[in-house]
């Protein structure tokens, strides 16, 4: 069956089931949880990815063995001389990104610039690849403000698969007005990206069933920085961490186990207006915040964790809390650290400056029996499925639109992200009902849950050319709910 066949005929079972759900109040995907989390004993020295300069850097794509900790060797896909994951790229707002990429895989590859303003052809779009024993020119410029970005594959159909293997890396962005504010730097900014994975006998394969194609990819493991039960030894000193979801499909609500708040610093597209004192964070996969943890208040011999708590919202995860990374207070430091009133200004998008309001449909109900089995497309967006030789959207460059991300009638979680540049998030109604405390900043992925209607603002960059949005549940992504839209 050729592409319009196929997609014909999963919305006509699209339909189908759409009708149904009327008179059925549980849909299969309703029934569906994440797996458990299993906890062990935190043993294992959190490693901190190397750091490599963004002005002339190389990197391979590559297969090869890693070490997760607890007595644990897999196999594994990785960028740059890293078992597992990437290198974090460090560079300054302003500069000249430049990057020889080779893929050293066995199969087709690229680079998504997640969050970064890029030229089209920089982007990483799902069919610019690099073939195997192929190589690539990364050239552009360093547009964004400062803050915490990350990189990772974007094949069409396959980039959950590359991704839950291994393939991720920071993509930080520094510059002097930031530097001036004296949040901790060196040793005390630590990069943090959390990502379950289904270890199974010593291998990290991606094998997922029809329910993983259906709700997500969800392991009993955490990896913190690509290990599993991590402790990070700490000084009685504030240190800044940047968070980042890094998994398929799993979300996490970040909190310390002692119950006390710490600062939002920062969202997807840098620093705030002022920080937040905030007890949890929740971040779906693709999201990150920046936030500042006082160890000060501890002494030496006290432990306390970095935890996921359970959260309300939706039938497939939540239910449960468990730890992630074990701070072991070590040593009495002096910290010099005052926190500033203020950061760095959010220019806010005047909802008046909007020339158009564009509504798309994330709610409806996926495809089953057996349709995943068979690697096709499930996920509609808006009703329809990812096509690169088609144009969903056509936009202005350097005009603003309201965009509606609409789950009212959904079942699942989705994390909307937009390729190409940042949005401000504007309003949201029913389920949680409001902007959250890590939605006020710039940002590029947004979460709706079941019951939800999520209004962004953009103002699109002048850069010309093809881009895409989508749903960050990679399963989902990947089983084609992702459309274009076109810049001119």
């Amino acid at each position: 069956m050729n592409l319009a066949g196929f997609q014909i005929a999963a919305l006509f079972v699209l339909t189908f089931i759409s009708v149904g759900h009327s008179c059925m109040k549980m849909d299969k995907a309703t029934t569906i949880v994440a797996r458990t989390i299993e906890e062990n004993g935190f043993t294992n020295p959190l490693p901190i990815p190397i750091s490599i300069n963004g002005t002339s850097a190389v990197m391979d794509a590559k297969s090869g063995s890693a070490i997760l900790g607890n007595g644990i060797t897999a196999n594994a896909l990785s960028y740059g001389n890293a078992d597992i994951l990437g290198p974090t790229i460090r560079i300054v707002q302003g500069e000249h990104f430049k990057l020889n990429f080779t893929n050293r895989l066995a199969e087709a590859t690229n680079i998504h610039w997640h969050g970064l303003e890029v030229p089209a052809d920089q982007d990483g779009y799902p069919t610019d690849v690099t073939v195997p024993g192929g190589s690539f020119q990364y050239d552009f410029e360093i547009k964004n403000r400062p803050g915490t970005y990350w990189y990772h594959p974007h094949p069409d159909m396959a980039t959950a698969s590359q991704a839950y293997r291994g393939m991720a890396g920071f993509f930080i962005v520094g510059s002097p007005e930031e530097t001036e504010l004296g949040l901790p730097v060196g040793e005390y900014d630590v990069p943090i990206v959390v990502q379950d994975k289904r270890i199974e006998n010593g291998a990290l394969n991606y094998n997922p069933s029809d329910d993983d194609r259906s709700v997500g990819m969800f392991g009993e493991s955490v990896l913190v920085n690509g290990v599993t039960s991590p402790i990070f030894e700490v000084a009685t000193r504030v240190y800044r961490f940047r968070l980042l979801n890094g998994s398929n499909a799993r979300i996490y609500n970040f909190a310390l186990s002692s119950g006390e708040n710490f600062q939002l610093i920062g969202t997807d597209g840098g620093l705030l207006d002022a920080p937040i004192s905030v007890p949890s964070v929740l971040l779906a996969p693709g999201e990150r915040a920046d936030i500042l943890v006082n160890f000060g208040t501890f002494s030496p011999g006290n432990e306390l964790y970095l935890q996921s708590n359970a959260f309300a919202g939706t039938e497939t995860q939540g239910k449960q809390a468990y730890k992630i990374l074990n701070f072991h207070v070590v040593r009495q430091e002096n910290d010099p650290f005052v926190l500033p009133a203020s950061l760095m200004n959010v220019d806010k998008i005047p909802e008046t400056e909007a020339i158009a309001t564009r509504s798309f449909n994330i709610g409806h109900m996926m495809a089953h029996n057996g349709m995943a089995s068979s690697g096709g497309m499930i996920h509609p967006l808006d009703g329809r499925f990812f096509d690169p030789n088609r144009r969903d959207e056509v936009v202005n460059g350097g005009s603003s639109e309201i965009w509606e991300f609409d789950n009212t009638n959904g079942t699942e979680t989705h994390p909307m992200h937009l390729h190409a540049g940042q949005f401000q998030v504007l309003s949201r109604t029913g389920g949680r009902g409001r902007v959250e405390p890590w939605e006020k900043g710039w940002k590029d992925t947004v979460l709706a849950f079941p019951g939800e209607k999520v209004r962004i603002i953009i103002r699109f960059p002048k850069n010309t050319g093809k881009y895409v949005f989508h749903c960050h549940n990679l399963e989902h992504e990947d089983g084609g709910m992702m459309l274009n839209y076109e810049i001119k």
